[in-house]
């Protein structure tokens, strides 16, 4: 796996086509994350290994976004209504998929997450309101497509139990950083306003599971919304 050993790799993405970059402009406000701060859309694929080495993309129907509490203390165990993601990141996710060298012996499941968090003077974007955490699955892709006017946004990646992070870094408009989920935990700290004025990160997130380990349907749902799902 062509992650390193150390349970990440930052990677150089390919230059987002402007109406990618515009598609953020109108995205919906985050309800449920942020405190007024996060706009996001959301859609779930499946992936199925294709001839050449390509995937297809399988757009599945859309569905209420649930996480377990144990992964997301801030929005875990309760169903969180999003929009469809309207764009095509399909040709970035590749990008992804190909520095992982994902399993081609089986179909994947996959979460993409479109986010713009904003800052403006003496209000700070929260990016991860749920503190250190996993997502739970098995990789994750956080791909930085523009940073316009802010400050702070580092990312920082932690070893199980540890007291303060193995690796941070700012990641920068046109770089991703793949993790292996299950080995380390991440969180990334608040933008602020680099002047006073509106400033915003926007970002996909896509997260990789196994098709057969069932992060998509009702089971998965039914299992994420109990009382002992935490």
């Amino acid at each position: 796996m062509p992650i390193s050993t150390r349970g990440f790799t930052v990677i150089d993405l390919p230059a987002a086509p402007a109406e990618l970059l515009e598609s953020y402009d109108d995205l919906p406000v985050d309800e449920y994350m942020g405190n007024g701060t996060r706009f996001k859309r959301f859609s779930q694929y499946r992936l199925s290994p294709a001839e050449g080495g390509n995937w297809n993309f399988e757009l599945l129907p859309h569905r209420d976004y649930t996480a377990y509490k144990k992964f997301n203390k801030a929005a875990g165990g309760i169903r969180r209504v999003y929009e469809p993601v309207k764009a095509d990141f399909t040709g970035l996710i590749s990008t992804g998929i190909s520095a992982l060298g994902l399993d081609r012996g089986e179909d994947w499941q996959i979460n993409v997450h479109q986010n713009r968090t904003r800052a403006e003077a003496g209000r700070p974007g929260p990016l991860t309101p749920e503190g250190v955490h996993h997502d739970g699955h098995e990789f994750v892709m956080i791909a930085v497509l523009r940073r316009e006017n802010v400050g702070g946004g580092r990312t920082r990646l932690w070893n199980p139990g540890a007291d303060e992070p193995f690796w941070s870094g700012t990641l920068q408009a046109g770089q991703a950083v793949l993790l292996d989920d299950k080995a380390i935990a991440h969180d990334v700290t608040d933008v602020v306003s680099a002047d006073g004025r509106p400033g915003h990160r926007d970002i996909v997130i896509v997260a990789f599971s196994r098709w057969r380990h069932k992060w998509y349907g009702d089971e998965h749902d039914s299992a994420a919304l109990s009382e002992d799902a935490g």
